[in-house]
C-alpha cells in the first residue's frame, strides 16, 4: 500500500479528535510493519496522550516497532508541554522510518522534530498529502502563522437579501430566516470553534443563548463588541452555560464568568490580538451586519457560510456583501448554503 493510503488513514484518524482537542492540532498517527497495520491513534483530547503515544501504545509486541514504519499528520513534537516528547518516545523503541504529513507551524515545534529524528538516524520523510493535513489544522496553522485566530462568518438572508427586519418599539426576538432543520447545522459549527462573536445590536434584538444547545458538544466563548456597554445585565448572554467576553471602552472587569475587557478602539485588528494573546485558535461571527461587514472590509475573515432562506422581507437590515464567488453550495431543507473563502 501507497504513503497516500497510510496518510489518509492518519488523517480520517485525526477528525475524531474534532471540538476535545483544541488548542492543540488534530493529529492521527498508523503505524504499518510489513504492510500491516500494527497500530493506531488519535489525540483525543488537550491534555491527554499524543497520537503518536496512543498508536505505540496499541502496539502489544513493541519488538515490531524495531521494524516498522510510523505515519504521523503533523510533525511529531519535541518539548515537554502538557506531555513528553513524542520525539522521545519514537526513538525509544528504535522505529526506523518516520513519514510525516506536514511540518508543525507552531515555534516550539517547526522543524526541531524532524531535525533531533533525522540526527538520530531516522529516515523522515515530510510532505505527504500536505494540502489536506493543512487543512484540517487550518485554525492551528492560521493561528501560529498569522498571529490572529482563525475568522469563519456566518449569516442567514431573505432572498430579497435582508438579514433582519425593522425592529418597533424594542421589539426582542429572533426574526427567522433559516429552516429549523438548518438551525441544527449551525449549532454543530458553533460546537467546532471555540469562540462565537456577535455585536451589540444582535444582543438587545435577538437575545440569544449563543449555545450548541441544539447539537450537544462544549459550547463556545461567547464574545460581544458592547463599546460603551449599553447591553443590559439580565440577558442569555450574560447565563452560566459558557463564559463570556464583553469588549469595551470603559472597564476591565471579571466577574464569575462575565470578563469586561478594556479596549482602546473596538476594531477588528483590536479583538483579533487580544483573543490571539489568550490562545483562542478560532472565532465564529454570526452578526449583525455591521459587525460582519466590518471584518469583510479589513479583510479579517477565512471563511463565510452563507444560508438562503425561502423567505422575502421586502425592507429592513440589509445582508453583508462579499463580492466572491462561492467554492460551494449545499441545499439543505428549504435552504441553500454557500460556502466561500477567502483565499
Amino acid at each position: 500500500m501507497s504513503d497516500q493510503i497510510y496518510m489518509q488513514r492518519c488523517i480520517d484518524l485525526s477528525l475524531k479528535g474534532m471540538r476535545e482537542v483544541a488548542p492543540n492540532p488534530m493529529v492521527g498517527c498508523v503505524i504499518v510493519q510489513n504492510e500491516l497495520i500494527i497500530g493506531e491513534g488519535y489525540h483525543e483530547e488537550y491534555g491527554k496522550e499524543h497520537a503518536e503515544v496512543n498508536a505505540i501504545n496499541q502496539v502489544k509486541n513493541k519488538e515490531l516497532l524495531k521494524t516498522a514504519k510510523l505515519y504521523v499528520s503533523l510533525e511529531p513534537c519535541s518539548h515537554t508541554g502538557k506531555t513528553k516528547p513524542c520525539v522521545d518516545l519514537i526513538l525509544k523503541y528504535d522505529i526506523p522510518e518516520v513519514i510525516i504529513g506536514i511540518k508543525d507551524p507552531n515555534p516550539k515545534v517547526s522543524g526541531k522534530g524532524i531535525e533531533k529524528l533525522k540526527k538520530s538516524g531516522v529516515q523522515v520523510k515530510v510532505g505527504i498529502l500536505q494540502d489536506l493535513c493543512l487543512e484540517i489544522n487550518r485554525r492551528f496553522f492560521t493561528f501560529h502563522q498569522k498571529q490572529r485566530p482563525y475568522v469563519i462568518l456566518k449569516w442567514a438572508q431573505t432572498l430579497d437579501g435582508f438579514l433582519d427586519k425593522e425592529r418597533k418599539d424594542e421589539e426582542q426576538k429572533i426574526n427567522w430566516i433559516s429552516a429549523p432543520e438548518t438551525q441544527t447545522i449551525v449549532h454543530k459549527w458553533r460546537s467546532e470553534e471555540q469562540s462565537i462573536l456577535v455585536g451589540r445590536n444582535t444582543i438587545i434584538n435577538d437575545n440569544p443563548s449563543l449555545t450548541v444547545r441544539e447539537y450537544g458538544g462544549r459550547n463556545p466563548i461567547r464574545i460581544v463588541i458592547d463599546s460603551q456597554l449599553q447591553i443590559g445585565g439580565s440577558l442569555n448572554i450574560y447565563s452560566k452555560e459558557a463564559p463570556t467576553l464583553v469588549f469595551n471602552r470603559l472597564k476591565s472587569e471579571k466577574t464569575n464568568n462575565i470578563e469586561y475587557i478594556k479596549i482602546n478602539e473596538t476594531s477588528t485588528k483590536n479583538i483579533l490580538k487580544e483573543l490571539y494573546q489568550r490562545g483562542i485558535q478560532s472565532v465564529f461571527v454570526e452578526g449583525g451586519s455591521r459587525t460582519l461587514q466590518y471584518f469583510i472590509i479589513d479583510n479579517a475573515w477565512d471563511e463565510a457560510r452563507v444560508i438562503v432562506g425561502d423567505k422575502n422581507f421586502n425592507e429592513g437590515y440589509k445582508a453583508p456583501v462579499i463580492n466572491r464567488i462561492p467554492v460551494n453550495s449545499l441545499k439543505y431543507g428549504k435552504d441553500m448554503i454557500y460556502y466561500f473563502k477567502r483565499r
